[in-house]
């Protein structure tokens, strides 16, 4: 076992938004690895309890990362490691919501760094958005040392500002931060809905014998990252000292088409309705999204290892076995569907 992997023995981690669907992979994975305890808060807002792996060393404990009293519960438990990924998701939710985005996202991350910095946590590290730091406009492969400020929705300015708020507990107090900047993650966990992703809403829309919805024309392309190889990143990121104080892309480093992956998940589960275009969202500037991933590859030894199609039918395979769950927790809201999440 490599030394990143047994690192986390015997160790207390905490991770916030644990339900999620990175979240609900990495817990699997620290607990897998014989940490002595995974602490997971979420307050299920946006995921299931029945991601949650049972385990008997995880210890899941529903709350808001707002709530003193369960961040009071958590601290308790002396975490020596947070994994920070609870957040207000999605750029359209957050238009809808623009409070609550601060709140959760800002207020929420500042409140966690607090009690971080106050008992003494060894590592902090931040799950930001590559999709959001980067902007509409950057040159690509998007590199870590370039950030725009013209953002296009509250959840991109919220995600900077964690950003911001890392390096001021790194540089003032000391606190050892990380940030991580996903790109499009996907794979088993994450639940379709009104607000998630394009390829589990295109996944459960498939599965039903229904058009994909793709709004644009089809040639925006996204980086699309499995969630096994982000969690790898996460473990990664928690272990090497040289992550301290950096901020890392994690992605395939690989640009696929919208249209392209419609027709493969089509294909993929035998769906004869095709595709329907439909109307651009204001909010979704990016044509191309691209990201290097050299920087990770350097100092972390990171290396996204999941080819994309074999990922899909492992993905499309966990929607067949959780049908029934699925089918219960999806959320798309009264006259909506899958294209109200759009690309991120």
């Amino acid at each position: 076992m490599t030394d990143y992997l047994s690192y986390y023995k015997d160790k207390t981690i905490l991770i916030t938004g644990g339900a999620g669907a990175i979240g609900s992979n990495l817990t699997k994975a620290v607990a897998g690895l014989g940490a002595a305890k995974v602490i997971v808060l979420d307050d299920l807002s946006s995921a299931c309890i029945w991601n949650v792996p049972s385990l008997p060393n995880v210890l899941f404990v529903k709350g808001s990362i707002l709530d003193e009293i369960e961040l009071k519960r958590v601290f308790f438990e002396e975490p020596q490691i947070i994994f920070h990924l609870a957040a207000l998701f999605a750029n359209q939710n957050s238009i809808d919501h623009p409070e609550s985005d601060l709140l959760v996202n800002g207020l929420g991350t500042l409140k966690l760094l607090q009690y971080a910095q106050m008992t003494g946590v060894q590592r902090f590290i931040y799950a930001s958005s590559g999709c959001s730091i980067y902007g509409s406009k950057s040159p690509l492969p998007l590199k870590e040392d370039f950030v725009s400020i013209h953002l296009s929705s509250p959840y991109q300015i919220t995600k900077a500002l964690g950003e911001l708020y890392c390096n001021f507990f790194q540089n003032h107090y000391g606190l050892p931060t990380v940030r991580t900047r996903f790109f499009n993650s996907y794979g088993p966990g994450e639940i379709p809905g009104q607000y998630r992703n394009v390829i589990p809403n295109f996944i459960y829309w498939a599965l039903q014998g229904k058009p994909l919805p793709i709004t644009g024309t089809g040639e925006e392309t996204r980086d699309f990252t499995y969630v096994g190889d982000i969690v790898d990143g996460l473990l990664r990121a928690g272990y090497f000292e040289q992550a301290i104080g950096q901020e890392f892309n994690l992605a395939s480093g690989v640009e696929t088409k919208i249209i392209d992956l419609a027709h493969m998940i089509n294909e993929l589960t035998g769906n004869k309705a095709g595709i329907l275009f439909k109307e651009r969202r204001k909010w979704d500037t990016k044509d191309r999204l691209l990201a290097s991933v050299d920087k990770a590859r350097e100092l972390l030894n990171y290396t996204p290892r999941t080819t994309f199609t074999k990922s899909l039918v492992h993905t499309i395979d966990w929607f067949k076995q959780n049908q029934d769950k699925i089918e219960v927790s999806a959320s798309f809201g009264p006259g909506m569907s899958s294209a109200v999440r759009g690309y991120k």
